[in-house]
C-alpha cells in the first residue's frame, strides 16, 4: 500500500510538471480588433490585449501563476482592465491541450511557441544601469520593470504591485542572433506611432547568469541596461 501512494504522489508530481511545462512559451486569443497575446514563464504571466488592425493598446495584466490540479490560480500584479483584481487570487478551471488551451469561461489561446529559439525566454526584472560612473544598481520592491518573453514575443510592464499604479508597457517580436536583439513593436502603451518599429541592442548574458542590454530606446536615447531572473533574485 505504501508504495502505491508513493507510486501515485510521484505521478502526480510528474503530471503537474509536464503540465506546466506545456503551458510554458505564448499563446494568443481573439480576432484582431480584441488581440489577447499571453505569455507564460515558469512561475509569471503576462496579458496585453489591442487592436492589430488600428495599433491601438487596449489593456494589460498578469503576474504570478500556478497549476492546481485542474485550475489555474493567479495573483496578479497588474491589470488595467479590472485594477480590483491585483491583489488577489482568482482560480479558474483549464484545459490544456497539445498547442491550445481553454479556460471554463470559453476563452481558449492557441500556441505561438514553446519557449524557443530565442535566448532569453522568462521573467527578468532591471536591477541595474550602467553609466558614465559605472554601474548603478536597483532593488526592485513593490514598484518593477518587468520584462516577459518566450521564444518569441517579448512584453515589459512598469507598474507597482502596492498601490495599483501602472506606468506603461509595450511588446510585441523579437530574436536573438549572433549578440543583436531585435524587437519588432506590436503594441506600446505610450505611444501607438511607435508600432511596427525595429529596435536593435547589444546584448550578452554576463557573469552571474544576468542580462547586460544596450543600445538606444524607442525615443533615441542611449541605454545600457542589466536585468536579472525573477526566479534568481527571489521577488
Amino acid at each position: 500500500m505504501k508504495l502505491l501512494t508513493l507510486i501515485v504522489v510521484a505521478f502526480t508530481i510528474l503530471s503537474s510538471a509536464a503540465q506546466s511545462q506545456d503551458l510554458t512559451g505564448a499563446w494568443q486569443s481573439g480576432p484582431d480588433e480584441n488581440r489577447s497575446v499571453m505569455i507564460v514563464a515558469s512561475k509569471f504571466f503576462s496579458v496585453a490585449v489591442y487592436n492589430v488592425k488600428d495599433k491601438t493598446y487596449i489593456g494589460t495584466y498578469g503576474g504570478i501563476w500556478r497549476l492546481e490540479k485542474d485550475q489555474f490560480v493567479e495573483v496578479q500584479e497588474f491589470n488595467t482592465l479590472k485594477p480590483e483584481l491585483i491583489g488577489t487570487e482568482k482560480r479558474t478551471v483549464i484545459k490544456v491541450q497539445k498547442d491550445k488551451f481553454s479556460f471554463s469561461d470559453g476563452t481558449s489561446f492557441t500556441r505561438i511557441d514553446n519557449g524557443t529559439p530565442g535566448a532569453l525566454s522568462g521573467a527578468w526584472l532591471i536591477t541595474g544601469r550602467v553609466t558614465d560612473s559605472g554601474m548603478q544598481k536597483m532593488t526592485p520592491g513593490a514598484r518593477k520593470t518587468m520584462k516577459i518573453l518566450s521564444g518569441t514575443r517579448f512584453q515589459w510592464i512598469a507598474y507597482n504591485s502596492e498601490t495599483k499604479e501602472f506606468f506603461g508597457t509595450g511588446g510585441g517580436t523579437y530574436s536573438t542572433v549572433d549578440g543583436k536583439y531585435t524587437e519588432t513593436i506590436d503594441v506600446f502603451s505610450r505611444d501607438n506611432s511607435r508600432v511596427g518599429a525595429n529596435l536593435e541592442f547589444n546584448f550578452s548574458i554576463i557573469e552571474g547568469g544576468d542580462w547586460r542590454h544596450s543600445g538606444k530606446s524607442s525615443k533615441g536615447d542611449p541605454i545600457d541596461e542589466i536585468w536579472s531572473k525573477r526566479e534568481k533574485i527571489g521577488i
